[in-house]
């Protein structure tokens, strides 16, 4: 047994030092996540951005653990935000939470390096499980968003 261990039981190791930049448009909606979020032992929000650009710098200096992006931004869009953030932190995991369920968004965004897609509206329920797998190296897509794109691209 190791008494000198900090994990508690469920809990995946590296949350104690997740740090996670926040990425949305909607200063309301980015106060809603930070309430849901701050229930994540561990987690740390260490920035907030409400465009592209903005995020790209705060990427750059910060150096996420986790990104949280939405597609929809201004300045630079989340897609085109994605590939600069994957060049100054390619160690950054980039999950997109956002409102577009289009099939060929949802490739693209993937297409750009990013381990999770999350729908908006099932953010309470599947951000958290998208965050874990995100730190685990596994890739997360929302369920009712999966069924539509597994369909169009397979073959």
């Amino acid at each position: 047994m190791d008494n000198g261990s900090t994990v508690r039981s469920g809990e995946p190791p590296r949350w104690h030092s997740c740090r996670m930049l926040l990425v949305d448009d909607s200063e309301p909606f980015r106060q809603s996540l930070l309430s849901m979020l701050q229930e994540i032992s561990g987690l740390c929000i260490t920035g907030e951005a409400a465009d592209g650009f903005e995020a790209v710098q705060k990427a750059e200096s910060i150096k996420p653990d986790i990104v949280l992006l939405d597609v929809g931004l201004p300045k630079l869009n989340g897609l085109n935000t994605a590939e600069l953030i994957r060049k100054c932190s390619p160690e950054s995991k980039i999950v997109f939470l956002t409102n577009e369920t289009d099939h060929d968004v949802v490739k693209a965004a993937l297409d750009t390096g990013a381990v999770g897609y999350v729908h908006k509206l099932q953010a309470g329920t599947e951000l958290k499980t998208a965050v874990e797998a995100a730190l685990r190296g596994q890739q997360f897509v929302s369920p009712n968003l999966k069924a539509g794109f597994l369909d169009t691209f397979a073959a």
